[in-house]
């Protein structure tokens, strides 16, 4: 009985693993095209039953997971200034990279969940904290994807990328800026102005709070014995 419990999970495992080809572009696709009706899908999402939400597309965490994983394996395609030799051990593996963009990314969304709930005047838990955190992953995900491979671009040897870098990361931001001004005049009820002011503001935190960690982290792993 525990062999065939056992074999069922491995079944289970092997369809949610292939069933992301499917669904990953699916989720991807949407959130390029239509990232508000995302996030108002993944706050409605959160109100299901957990066996049912999330049925068509891929869960916000998940997909941010994905993401930077492809992020990494196309980032290892593209020639940079920086080699493994240069990294600290920890960071020269796979699974652990994943690990620190995975913490490092998920500031984004983060920052601007906690701007939604304050701004609502609701306490901060873990449960108000969860629904607009969900929502944000899905287009933090997108920014994070393009931006990432911008930054790629600048990190080619000899400024070869340069030009090409930097308009992907202008690109990227401006998409990620726009739609969330959309998304805190609909969720909010600001006006424009203050919506791009709070974005902008909420933005520079963010990136300040990720450019933090991630010094945190390279410090940890390059003094880790």
């Amino acid at each position: 009985m525990d062999f065939m419990k056992l074999l069922k999970s491995v079944e289970d495992l092997l369809y949610e693993v292939v069933s992301w080809l499917v669904f990953y572009p699916i989720t991807l696709w949407r959130s390029i095209t239509s990232p508000l009706r995302m996030m108002q899908y993944a706050d409605d999402e959160l109100a299901d039953r957990p066996e049912d939400q999330y049925s068509d597309t891929l869960s916000p965490p998940l997909f941010l997971l994905l993401t930077l994983l492809l992020a990494q394996v196309i980032s290892s395609g593209i020639p940079s200034i920086y080699t493994d030799a240069s990294l600290p051990p920890l960071l020269a593996s796979t699974a652990n990279l994943l690990l620190a963009r995975g913490v490092i990314f998920g500031v984004l969304p983060l920052v601007m969940a906690v701007t939604l709930v304050r701004r609502k005047a609701t306490r901060l838990t873990r449960e108000a904290l969860r629904p607009p955190f969900y929502s944000q992953c899905y287009v933090a995900t997108v920014f994070v994807f393009v931006a990432g491979l911008g930054l790629d671009l600048l990190l080619v040897p000899h400024l070869a990328g340069s030009t090409a870098g930097t308009l992907v990361i202008a690109l990227a931001t401006l998409w990620y800026g726009v739609a969330q001004v959309r998304w805190f005049k609909h969720d909010l009820g600001i006006s424009t102005a203050a919506g791009v002011a709070l974005f902008v503001g909420r933005f520079l935190v963010a990136i300040f709070v990720i450019f933090a960690v991630a010094l945190v982290i390279g410090w940890s792993l390059r003094n880790w014995k």
